[in-house]
């Protein structure tokens, strides 16, 4: 547009006016609380469907945490689940000082696999199941720096689970008696990519495109899990405020046949 036309004195009250108009818009709308659907709400659906997970969170009551389902879930962001600064990995947090399921002494900041309205539940003996997940450890407590990223769950407990000791990262069974080492010097910060698969009785966990598990191992009433499951605790001589922190870039479940 010629600059002379802006200097005409109708014009520029007119765009003066447009102008305030619409930040008057802008103001009313987010006192109204209306949200924003951009990536910039906080919400998880930016990186990952909300649709296949619930949340347990390390807030709550003792033995009774608070959880988040959907349809909240997909707009949900709070201290221990949010977007990072980049908007492309959702950051869960878990404080060793923080609230406890009743069945573990370890909170957690984790999604659990869902079937629509309900609690996934299937089998390895039929079908084929996996879990692709793409995500980072940033952060360890102090004095026991441990956490778990990833499980096959059932209905009494954890199936296999990746769990980063110190610098060592693991696929753990048979309650943790039985490991496969998928990178002994891990580096915080660094993302990888992991799939579990699920399938003729078999379990498969391969880490960064290579195979580094596959044994037979079936049961029934299993789902998938991921998140930040700190295994330490104020007893374990962290404090409260200490915390693992696990970012998520990319995260599926897929079940065939």
């Amino acid at each position: 547009m010629p600059r002379h036309l802006f200097s005409h004195p109708a014009v520029a009250i007119g765009l003066a006016l447009v102008v305030g108009l619409a930040a008057l818009f802008v103001s009313v709308t987010a006192a109204a609380g209306k949200p924003s659907r951009s990536s910039d709400s906080g919400g998880i659906s930016a990186v990952l469907d909300p649709t296949d997970w619930y949340l347990t969170l390390p807030t709550g009551h003792k033995g009774d945490p608070d959880t988040v389902e959907m349809p909240k879930l997909a707009d949900f962001s709070c201290s221990a689940f949010h977007l990072n600064d980049g908007k492309d990995g959702v950051v869960f947090t878990a404080n060793a000082g923080g609230v406890t399921t009743s069945g573990s002494s370890y909170p957690r900041s984790e999604l659990r696999e869902m079937d629509g309205s309900n609690h996934a539940s299937w089998t390895n003996t039929h079908g084929t199941h996996t879990l692709t997940v793409r995500q980072a450890v940033t952060t360890l407590p102090k004095a026991k720096p441990e956490v778990v990223t990833a499980q096959i769950h059932d209905a009494n407990d954890d199936v296999l689970e990746v769990r980063l000791e110190g610098s060592r990262l693991t696929a753990q069974y048979n309650d943790g008696k039985t490991e496969a080492t998928l990178d002994p010097h891990y580096e915080l910060g660094t993302a990888y990519d992991l799939t579990i698969t699920a399938s003729g009785g078999r379990i498969r966990v391969d880490y960064n495109g290579a195979k580094k598990l596959d044994i037979a191992k079936k049961g029934s009433g299993w789902y998938f899990k991921s998140g930040s499951y700190v295994q330490s605790n104020t007893s374990k001589g962290d404090r409260a405020s200490a915390v693992a922190t696990v970012v998520i870039y990319k995260l599926a479940v897929k079940h065939a046949g």
